[in-house]
C-alpha cells in the first residue's frame, strides 16, 4: 500500500501546507475555540478542537467526492447553505453578546456538569465548522489545483487522516495556550469586553456569509 502512496507524497505535502495556511487564518472556527478554551476549561477547548477537526474532515471528504461540482450545478442549494450558515453564526453572536455581563459558571467538582459542558463544547464547535459552506470550496479548490488526475484510495485516505490531525492539532494548540492561567485570568477580568468583541467578530462573519450568499 505504501508503494502506491509514495509517488503522491509531494502533492499531498503541498495540499497540507495550503490547508494549514487556511486553518491558522482568523475566522469563526478560531473565535469559537478561543472563547470556549478561555471561558470554560482546557478539556472543553480540546473537545472543541476535536469538533473542528471532524467538521473539516467532513468537508474534505465531500470535496474529494466532488461536491463542488454539484454545488456549481445547483447554485440555489449553495446559496441556501451560506444563508443558513451565516444566520447560525449570527445566532451564536447574539447569545454571546447577551451573556457577556453574566458571571462565568464554573462546573466545580461536579463530574456530570463537566461532562455536559465538554459535550456541549464539542457539538458547538462541530456545528460552527459545518455552518461555513465556503470551506468546501476552499478544500475543493486546493484539491483541484494540487491533486493528480489519478489519485488512489490509500492516498485519499492519507489526505483525510492528515486533515483530521492537522485541523484538530492546530485548534488543540489554540485551546491549550488560551486555557492557561494567564489568558484565563485576563479573560475573567475583562469578560464583558472580550465576549462582546468575540460576538461582534462572529456576527460580522455571519453577516458577511449571508451578504455574499449570491456569489460562489
Amino acid at each position: 500500500m505504501m508503494d502506491s502512496i509514495v509517488p503522491y507524497l509531494g502533492p499531498i505535502g503541498l495540499i497540507f501546507l495550503a490547508l494549514m495556511a487556511g486553518a491558522v487564518s482568523p475566522g469563526p472556527s478560531f473565535v469559537q475555540v478561543a472563547r470556549i478554551a478561555v471561558s470554560r476549561s482546557r478539556a472543553d477547548g480540546l473537545a472543541a478542537a476535536l469538533g473542528m477537526g471532524l467538521g473539516a474532515l467532513v468537508f474534505a471528504a465531500l470535496a474529494l467526492a466532488g461536491l463542488q461540482a454539484l454545488l456549481a450545478a445547483l447554485p440555489g442549494v449553495y446559496m441556501a447553505l451560506k444563508v443558513i450558515g451565516g444566520l447560525y453564526l449570527m445566532w451564536i453572536a447574539f447569545h454571546i453578546w447577551r451573556g457577556a455581563r453574566h458571571p462565568l459558571e464554573m462546573s466545580g467538582d461536579d463530574p456530570g456538569a463537566a461532562r455536559r459542558t465538554i459535550q456541549h463544547s464539542f457539538r458547538q464547535a462541530l456545528v460552527t465548522q459545518l455552518s461555513n459552506p465556503k470551506i468546501v470550496v476552499v478544500y475543493s479548490s486546493v484539491f483541484a489545483a494540487l491533486l493528480p488526475a489519478q489519485f488512489p484510495l490509500p492516498a485519499a485516505a492519507l489526505v483525510l487522516a492528515g486533515v483530521l490531525v492537522m485541523e484538530t492539532g492546530w485548534y488543540a494548540v489554540v485551546a491549550v495556550v488560551l486555557s492557561s492561567a494567564v489568558p484565563r485570568a485576563a479573560y475573567l477580568r475583562c469578560k464583558t469586553a472580550v465576549d462582546r468583541t468575540a460576538a461582534a467578530a462572529m456576527g460580522l462573519l455571519g453577516l458577511r456569509l449571508v451578504a455574499t450568499a449570491h456569489t460562489v
